[in-house]
């Protein structure tokens, strides 16, 4: 009765962000059943969508013992607000929603769009989630990775030094390292 009774009084929100773009696969794999039950599962109360330009539209849901609330909006001029208040992020995998994260210490799940040609920033997503500094999926993935995650084993990231971007950076372009 007192985790009932906890988990009642925390509110734990998973905040999910497409940035500007439009990136309905990854809200269709948010509102899918698995990753709701999975979300559920671990302890969550809420979840948050920021649909950018996509069409598909979330079952919203006002929660309850055994059901995750859900909202979601399009754009919004505070989403460094909804960074704050979540207890979970899950994104696109465009650079700025990454660092901004990271930068609120938020735990980040980085999602890619394989529709995406050349799709450089999961490169980005792939060497950030090497450094453990948030986990990595694909839509079709996305249940597992959060099935599995441990968010004590994430480690902050600091922004400042920049040489490993920069690194990153020119490895990607074909620069030799110095």
């Amino acid at each position: 009765m007192g985790d009932t009774e906890a988990t009642v009084k925390s509110k734990k929100t998973v905040f999910v962000t497409v940035g500007t773009t439009s990136f309905d696969a990854l809200i269709r794999a948010v509102d899918t059943q698995e990753v709701k039950a999975e979300l559920l599962r671990r302890g969550y109360t809420q979840l948050l969508v920021q649909m950018g330009r996509g069409s598909y539209i979330p079952t919203k849901s006002e929660g309850g013992d055994e059901t995750l609330a859900v909202d979601y909006f399009t754009f919004s001029s505070s989403i460094a607000d909804h960074l704050r208040a979540a207890s979970l992020v899950i994104s696109h995998a465009g650079s700025g929603s990454i660092f901004e994260t990271l930068r609120h210490g938020k735990p980040l799940i980085v999602v890619v769009n394989e529709d995406l040609m050349d799709n450089h920033q999961s490169e980005l997503a792939e060497e950030l989630a090497d450094r453990k500094h948030l986990y990595y999926a694909r839509t079709r993935t996305l249940h597992r990775v959060i099935a599995d995650m441990n968010l004590d084993s994430l480690i902050p990231y600091h922004p400042g030094d920049a040489t490993p971007v920069a690194k990153l950076i020119n490895q990607f372009l074909g620069f030799a390292d110095d």
